[in-house]
């Protein structure tokens, strides 16, 4: 297996490669490892060093060319497939983040040796979701659990869709299950807090330390941030990893899709209100009030909701704003959206 198979070249990649790239002299490479300055590349002749650019993130599938033996130039990126990403931390001006492009599956790390946030847990599935990727809770430490069944129920329950795996790295249970899904070509990339135990599970899953870990504070539960950097990591049996820091607040962006399958039930009961401009509040007739009301319907839940989709109505009104000053439509926004929805139905049907 070359370095290329090694890091998720697929047959299917190849050929949206060949779609956007058909000249065949320009081959592909897919860049493992961004820092400040410098990237690596996984390419047909093994890992080479290039420049950083700032178009181009950890797991983006490149365009190279050029007459040297030994090294190539990027000459171009291919459309991303799925794109994993939030707004930045206390920025008025809606800039993005971009944490994680063309993977296939979202594995939300909730470690089981502190209270769960069911807010968060919801949240970061809402943006898995609208990713394009299809998420996966997966649930670690479980053999430091005092409250295992409670808190094992509890989550599937907020999980909604996704499926939900429990995992130990210490003593190994829940690993074969997880490999099950990390099968040849799909790439995955692990999101959760530091301290969550996603190097630990890299690790295990991995066979040998490759990820360093750190120990976490015993009065918050806290962790040190023992990645510093994204970056793919091949496992042996064909999948590839992709590890992160830690990632403590989650801002959303543009996660309209992702709100609708997280919380699809809530806003079926819209259809159930008496009239059709309802604000789901003192009006007679609305099916919100009435399911709150007869416990169908959690308040917690319908306030989480209310909150993200709040916060997207204002981030889409920036948005807009920052498109009209820059002179840019939202055509290029409507077609990787359109790709991330056929990439997930296409992996959620395999």
């Amino acid at each position: 297996m070359d370095a290329l198979q090694q890091y998720g070249l697929t047959d299917r990649i190849s050929v949206l490669f060949a779609g956007a790239f058909p000249d065949g002299r320009i081959g592909p490479g897919r860049v493992v490892r961004v820092d400040r300055s410098r990237m690596l590349v996984a390419t047909a002749r093994g890992i080479e060093p290039h420049d950083a650019r700032p178009d181009v993130a950890t797991g983006d599938w490149v365009a190279l060319a050029g007459a040297d033996p030994t090294h190539s130039a990027i000459v171009g990126v291919m459309p991303r497939y799925s794109v994993l990403h939030r707004k930045k931390a206390h920025d008025p001006l809606a800039e993005v983040q971009v944490l994680a492009v063309n993977v296939d599956l979202v594995g939300v790390v909730v470690p089981l040796d502190r209270p769960i946030s069911s807010n968060r847990l919801e949240r970061t599935l809402v943006a898995a979701w609208d990713s394009g990727a299809v998420p996966l809770v997966i649930l670690t430490k479980a053999d430091l659990s005092t409250r295992f069944d409670e808190v094992v129920a509890q989550t599937v329950e907020r999980a909604g869709a996704a499926e939900v795996l429990t995992t130990s790295a210490d003593t190994g249970d829940g690993l074969d299950e997880l490999l099950s899904r990390l099968v040849p070509g799909v790439t995955a990339v692990l999101l959760g807090p530091s301290g969550a135990g996603k190097s630990s599970l890299v690790n295990a899953l991995f066979g040998r330390a490759v990820q360093n870990t750190g120990s976490v504070r015993a009065g918050d539960g806290r962790g040190r941030h023992t990645t510093t950097s994204r970056e793919l990591i091949p496992l042996p049996g064909g999948a590839v990893l992709m590890d992160t820091p830690g990632v403590r607040g989650f801002a959303l962006w543009d996660a309209t899709d992702g709100l609708d399958e997280v919380f699809g039930d809530i806003e079926e009961l819209f259809a159930g209100c008496r009239f059709a401009d309802c604000r789901h509040g003192p009006e007679p007739g609305c099916a919100v009030q009435e399911a709150l009301a007869g416990g169908v319907l959690e308040e917690r839940r319908w306030l989480s909701y209310q909150k993200m989709a709040q916060e997207l109505a204002i981030l889409h009104l920036r948005q807009t704003d920052a498109r009209r000053a820059r002179g840019r439509g939202s055509h290029q926004q409507a077609k990787e959206s359109a790709m991330a929805k056929d990439h997930r139905n296409r992996f959620r049907q395999t």
